[in-house]
C-alpha cells in the first residue's frame, strides 16, 4: 500500500492482503484510510476498535456512536457483495443483522452489532440445524430487482468451471466438474421462485445477538429458487464433515422447510464446485460433492 497521504490507526487484517495480488484490490487498499476517515465522518462515529479478523473481502470495525454499539463495514465492493445492503434493507432485522446506515459511494455500512456474537458454528451444544430452519422462514422473502438472478450466477459458474479447474492445477477429477456443469443443466434456466436468497449461509457468518438469539450477516444475496437456499448450509462441514452428516443436513432440511431434495442437492453440487477452487478448504469441498454425486 501507499505511504503517503493518511493512514489507518490499526494493521488491515491479514485475510485481506490477499486483495494487493489484483489491481482493483491495490487499488482499494490504498484508499482504505481515506475510506474509513470520510465513513467515521458520514455516520458520526466517535470511536473505533481494532478490526474483526474474520472477513475476507471488507474491513469490518467495532464502533460507537453516541451510546450505541455499532459495526463499521468498508467493502471492496464487487459483483457478489454489491448488494448485500439492499438485502439486510428488505430483511429489515427479521433473521438479519439491521442495517443502520449506506454510504454506497464509499463502500461504507453501519450495521447493529451482534453481541455476545458467537459463532453457531462454535454452539455445538444446541441444535444448529433447527436454528437454521428458523432463519430460513425469515430470510427468504420475496424480492426482484436489483438482486443477481441466480440462473444468471448459475450460468457464469457453467462459463467458468474447466477454467479455473485447469487455472488451479486440475486438483480434482474432471468428473466433479463436468457433474457440476450437468446439475445447472439439469436444473433448467427458469426460475422456479423469486426469494432472497442468502448465498453464504454458513456457521461463521451467524452471530448470536441480544435482539433475537440468532442472526445471519455477510448475505452476498441472489434471488431464485429456494432449493438453492440449502446450499450453503448442505457444504458447511464445520457442522460435521462426513458422508452421513453431509446428506442428513440436506434431508432434514429440505423435510423440514417443504424444499425440492434433488433441486437441492443439484444446487449443492453446482454452487460448492464453483466456489471450490479459490478456497482454502477445496479439498473438502471436494469430497463433499463426490458423497452428494452418490446420494
Amino acid at each position: 500500500m501507499s505511504n503517503s497521504g493518511p493512514s489507518l490507526p490499526f494493521q488491515v487484517p491479514e485475510k485481506l492482503l490477499w486483495l494487493a495480488n489484483k489491481q482493483a484490490g491495490r487499488d482499494w487498499l490504498n484508499r482504505l484510510p481515506v475510506l474509513f476517515e470520510a465513513a467515521l465522518s458520514r455516520f458520526d462515529l466517535q470511536s473505533v476498535g481494532q478490526p474483526f479478523t474474520g472477513g475476507n473481502v471488507s474491513l469490518v470495525l467495532p464502533a460507537r456512536r453516541s451510546a450505541e454499539n455499532v459495526v463499521l463495514k468498508l467493502q471492496f465492493v464487487h459483483r457478489e457483495t454489491r448488494h448485500e445492503a439492499d438485502a439486510l434493507r428488505l430483511w429489515n432485522g427479521q433473521g438479519a443483522c439491521r442495517l443502520l446506515g449506506h454510504e454506497p459511494e464509499l463502500g461504507a455500512l453501519l450495521l447493529e452489532r451482534c453481541r455476545p456474537g458467537r459463532y453457531l458454528a462454535d454452539a455445538t451444544d444446541t441444535d444448529q440445524l433447527a436454528i437454521l430452519v428458523n432463519l430460513l422462514r425469515k430470510l427468504m422473502v420475496p424480492a426482484e430487482a436489483p438482486f443477481t438472478p441466480l440462473s444468471e450466477e448459475a450460468a457464469g459458474w457453467i462459463s467458468a468451471l474447466e477454467r479455473d479447474w485447469r487455472s488451479a492445477g486440475t486438483p480434482c477429477e474432471k468428473r466433479l466438474v463436468d457433474a457440476a456443469v450437468a446439475a445447472v443443466n439439469d436444473l433448467g434456466s427458469e426460475e422456479t421462485g423469486s426469494l432472497l436468497l442468502h448465498q453464504d449461509l454458513h456457521g461463521h457468518n451467524i452471530l448470536s445477538a441480544e435482539r433475537e438469539p440468532w442472526l445471519a450477516i455477510d448475505p452476498k444475496p441472489l434471488v431464485g429458487d429456494p432449493a438453492f437456499a440449502l446450499s450453503p448450509i448442505v457444504r458447511s462441514f464445520e457442522f460435521g464433515h462426513t458422508k452421513e452428516a453431509t446428506l442428513h443436513r440436506l434431508e432434514r432440511l429440505s423435510e423440514e422447510l417443504e424444499l425440492d431434495r434433488e433441486r437441492a442437492r443439484l444446487w449443492t453440487v453446482a454452487q460448492t464446485m464453483a466456489w471450490a477452487f479459490d478456497s482454502p478448504h477445496s479439498e473438502r469441498h471436494f469430497q463433499t460433492c463426490r458423497w452428494l454425486m452418490t446420494g
